[in-house]
């Protein structure tokens, strides 16, 4: 293998982009057959990983680890509905757990104690466990962006379950009580940024969530609160980064985050698609486009391939937070390769981060956006690779077509993580009939804090949010070059489930 070439021209770029968007995609029966199963499968993983009793949905499965991921409980909550609609449970099987998961939060404890609390002013720690609830050990935060996570679920029953009977009554009743009593002013700093996250040990992390990334459902959230809420102001300061994000990378002018998921996180839940903020007015663009926009550009950075990574392509592609083969470097071809383990890869002009491995989520997470180049891509990869990729859950985590050794010639993982599988069954049913989207529009709060941060046109109508009082803050200083993400090194296994697969 010849040694990785500089990154291509920018007319190099042009012409892949241009390729990129030449096909129009009409799904075949074929596909949507593949998108059904996905979709089914998808939805058994949260079902069969989650605690029937609890609630609690593990950070990854299977594996023997013991930690539950509250933000893996956020998409389990909405996985419910979905399997409702779709014919894979009944509504009881759904109130059931739905309402097992909500008694369940309500009940865990609440201090500022290092041993003996789930959360604290509302907000839950990222990992649990299992068995108690619990905060799962003392490295584990206290997280604003998981505890988002876990409240977009949360909005869905409440507004899902909307029969007038004592269970529906009872699971919007527990939604709003968990929702409110986070304290998001608590989180707020001097500087009306949300702080990533808090520890009894340390207090709050010195990381703040600035910057476009998939922190805008947090100040979303905080904003629609009635309890303690943000004001607008701290939306204008989130937005403060954002032109120096703006820009033109491998044939698309956007507001650049490199992972996918902060491209698809927050639209999991809310329908970007033709509302604006004064930011998006301002560039012609809406958030929704932005992202359909970043899946173009992985495709086509995949397409020109500056890295020479294996099987790269028009319908292999996607890089976002992932598992990975493991910290090692091998030399291939002559040139040295370093590999990563659980890594927020991605590309755009915030960084590139590339090993060669392929994380399916981040096309089957597109899906809503651009459902013409993120299909094929899922249908190339089962068909090529089968099944040492797609399982009873379906897509496996992860997969490296690059990474050989002496007996295996692929690496593949075994476990599945539910913040990658989330993305996957709820843009799918997004695209497939607008179900979690158009739940949400009927959520009050949820729109309360698009209103509050400017949003106006489309689904939300030109009504301005009731003004709030005026309070100012500065723009820091600097910005780091890459944006900080709990998501890129917070999901560490705790034994590593991957395995190499020939």
């Amino acid at each position: 293998m010849p040694p990785i070439p500089a990154s291509p021209s920018t007319s190099q770029q042009r012409q892949a982009a241009r390729l990129s968007t030449s096909v129009v995609f009409k799904p075949t029966r074929a596909d949507m057959a593949l998108i059904e199963d996905l979709e089914h499968r998808t939805f058994l993983w949260f079902w069969e990983a989650g605690d029937a009793q609890t609630g609690l949905v593990p950070d990854r499965y299977p594996s023997d680890q013991t930690q539950a991921s509250v933000a893996s409980v956020g998409f389990g909550l909405t996985a419910y509905g979905i399997g409702v609609e779709r014919g894979y449970i009944t509504r009881q099987q759904a109130i059931e757990r739905t309402l097992n998961t909500l008694r369940y939060l309500f009940r865990l404890p609440q201090n500022d104690s290092t041993e003996n609390a789930s959360g604290y002013h509302g907000f839950f720690y990222h990992f649990l466990n299992k068995d108690t609830g619990l905060r799962f050990n003392k490295d584990i935060e206290l997280s604003s962006i998981d505890t988002a996570l876990l409240m977009q679920g949360i909005l869905f029953a409440e507004s899902y379950y909307t029969q007038n009977t004592p269970q529906e009554a009872e699971i919007r009743t527990l939604a709003n009580a968990l929702y409110q009593n986070v304290d998001w002013t608590w989180m707020r700093r001097p500087d009306l940024r949300l702080s990533m996250g808090w520890s009894p040990e340390r207090q709050f992390l010195p990381n703040y969530w600035e910057g476009y990334s998939e922190g805008m459902m947090a100040y979303i959230l905080a904003l629609g609160a009635e309890k303690h809420p943000l004001q607008p102001a701290s939306w204008q300061v989130w937005l403060t980064t954002n032109d120096r994000r703006w820009g033109e990378y491998y044939g698309q002018t956007l507001l650049n985050f490199a992972p996918m998921f902060g491209h698809q996180y927050t639209h999991s839940w809310i329908d970007f698609r033709g509302i604006q903020d004064d930011w998006n007015r301002e560039k012609g663009i809406d958030y929704f486009e932005n992202s359909r926009r970043a899946t173009y550009a992985q495709r086509t950075y995949a397409m020109t391939n500056p890295g020479r990574w294996q099987d790269y392509g028009k319908d292999v592609w996607g890089l976002t937070a992932s598992d990975g083969p493991g910290e090692l470097t091998q030399t291939v071809g002559g040139t040295p390769r370093r590999f990563m383990s659980y890594a927020a890869r991605g590309t755009g002009r915030d960084y590139t981060q590339d090993d060669g491995t392929i994380a399916p989520t981040a096309a089957g997470g597109s899906v809503a956006f651009a459902p013409e180049i993120a299909i094929p891509a899922l249908r190339e990869m089962k068909h090529r690779y089968g099944g040492r990729i797609y399982s009873r859950y379906g897509f496996v985590d992860a997969f490296n077509p690059s990474f050989h050794t002496a007996d295996k010639s692929f690496w593949s993982d075994t476990a599945y993580l539910g913040i990658d599988q989330g993305p996957i069954l709820l843009m799918i049913e997004n695209w497939r009939s607008g179900l979690v989207w158009n739940t949400m529009k009927r959520n009050p709060a949820i729109r309360e804090g698009l209103l509050k941060a400017g949003f106006r046109g489309g689904w939300l109508g030109d009504r301005a949010a009731t003004p709030a009082p005026a309070i100012h803050a500065s723009a820091p200083a600097s910005v780091p070059s890459a944006p900080v993400s709990q998501h890129a090194h917070a999901h560490l296994p705790a034994h590593n489930g991957a395995q190499q697969t020939g």
